[in-house]
């Protein structure tokens, strides 16, 4: 009996075929698939349209998460991040998987004051119950499916060079539940502006009407145990230690460590359709919320010497919406990936980063990034140089082996393998 083929062997069409059984594609998921964002569709999307750009999507395997077998979409240009998540995944799912959590989808919006005469006044009458009860009945009024559920108020005075005097915060927080919600916080905000500005007092001035996309509320976790034979032994266990020590204690380091784990979780962010920019700007800031810039895992060995990780972030994403609701391609990506509703989603985004971060320390601390990394990359050099069909794969695989990823020596491989 033949053995089955792993999903990186297979060709184009048998991906196709097993992904289509597999997650139950439609003949036009599977055309979604296959058929770029048309441009029509893109000028509506954007203005001052010219065309669009393309990104190769991938899927990542091997995930277990929560005790769910998942396929993982993942958008990217950069080679082996894609290998590199199925490889740590692989090794995690011998231990169980990955354990994931994600609160509720609760954003913050936000309504600053100026010029209030009377702050302390201000704050007791906006916090009042029956105006409180008033300006989330406005909300609600505004929110659809979106839920108000609470207002609170913060005092602050300017720090910026230019001074600008003492402010208040009115901040909002709803539960936007399975969408994003920025677009429906930003409406809530405005709707309770001009009440907000009457309760501060006369003389007091709304100046931005918005959403945070400093999700706090919205923190996703996920852990898993990797099994120290499984990963290089016990000195590549201790060797991994080390490399976190330094992610964890120096900004220099912590900003590369943290890139390679948005590697994983952007890429997945934006095969279904998410604001990965928000999701960038709200992990980075949690990753600084004690005053310095740290990583955003926790590795420590475990009583067994096992290496045992941990990944908490702020994540506001969502499966209905946006461009998930204009992109036919993000559609099928989340209905490859099986997820039921946006904490599934967040869920899933932690533990692909949780997983590409555990295989890149492990290439650090081991035999080096370079080695896995440009043997994929030998493939575009190869391109580069001009070959085609089998000749790319002849060509990469030989200057990969010689370390001699460069254009030029891509050509002289490709000469001399047509000469033969």
């Amino acid at each position: 009996m033949a053995t089955k083929k792993k999903f990186y062997e297979m060709s184009r069409k048998e991906r196709l075929a097993y992904l289509k059984n597999k997650a139950k594609l439609s003949d036009g998921d599977i055309d979604a698939i296959l058929s770029p964002l048309s441009f029509g569709a893109a000028n509506q999307m954007i203005e001052n349209a010219i065309g669009t750009i393309s990104i190769p999507i991938g899927i990542a395997t091997n995930f277990v998460i929560n005790g769910q077998e998942r396929l993982i979409p993942m958008a990217i240009e950069e080679p082996s991040v894609i290998a590199a998540a199925s490889k740590a995944a692989g090794i995690a799912k011998k231990t169980g998987g990955f354990t994931a959590e994600a609160k509720r989808s609760l954003m913050i919006g936000q309504i600053q004051v100026v010029s209030v005469p009377d702050p302390v006044s201000a704050k007791r009458k906006i916090l009042d119950g029956r105006n409180k009860s008033d300006l989330l009945a406005v909300a609600n009024s505004k929110g659809r499916s979106v839920s108000a559920l609470d207002i609170s108020v913060r005092e602050m005075q300017d720090s910026s060079p230019n001074k600008m005097g003492h402010m208040m915060v009115v901040e909002l927080v709803a539960d936007t539940k399975d969408a994003m919600g920025a677009n429906a916080i930003n409406t809530m905000c405005e709707a309770i502006a001009p009440k907000i500005q009457e309760l501060a007092g006369e003389g007091s001035n709304v100046v931005l009407k918005i959403l945070s996309n400093y999700a706090t509320r919205r923190l996703a976790r996920c852990k898993a145990v990797f099994a120290k034979d499984d990963i290089g032994g016990g000195e590549v266990v201790k060797r991994i230690l080390y490399a976190y020590a330094l992610a964890y204690s120096d900004t220099y380091r912590a900003v590369t460590h943290n890139k390679g784990i948005m590697n994983g979780i952007d890429a997945v962010a934006l095969a279904t359709g998410q604001d990965f920019r928000a999701i960038e700007a709200g992990a980075h800031a949690y990753a600084s919320r004690d005053g310095t810039y740290r990583s955003l895992t926790r590795w420590q060995m475990t009583e067994d010497g096992d290496l045992a990780g941990e990944i908490e972030l702020p994540l506001a994403v969502g499966i209905v919406g946006g461009i998930v609701s204009v992109n036919p391609m993000a559609k099928v990506a989340l209905k490859i990936m099986g997820v039921k509703n946006a904490s599934e989603l967040a869920m899933t985004m932690a533990a692909t980063g949780l997983a590409q971060n555990l295989a890149a320390i492990r290439a650090l601390a081991s035999e080096g990034i370079q080695k896995g990394h440009m043997a994929l990359h030998a493939r575009n050099i190869a391109v580069m140089a001009g070959a085609k069909g089998k000749q790319v794969e002849l060509v990469s695989r030989r200057i990969a082996s010689e370390g001699a990823v460069t254009v030029s020596r891509a050509k002289e491989v490709l000469s001399a393998l047509r000469k033969k």
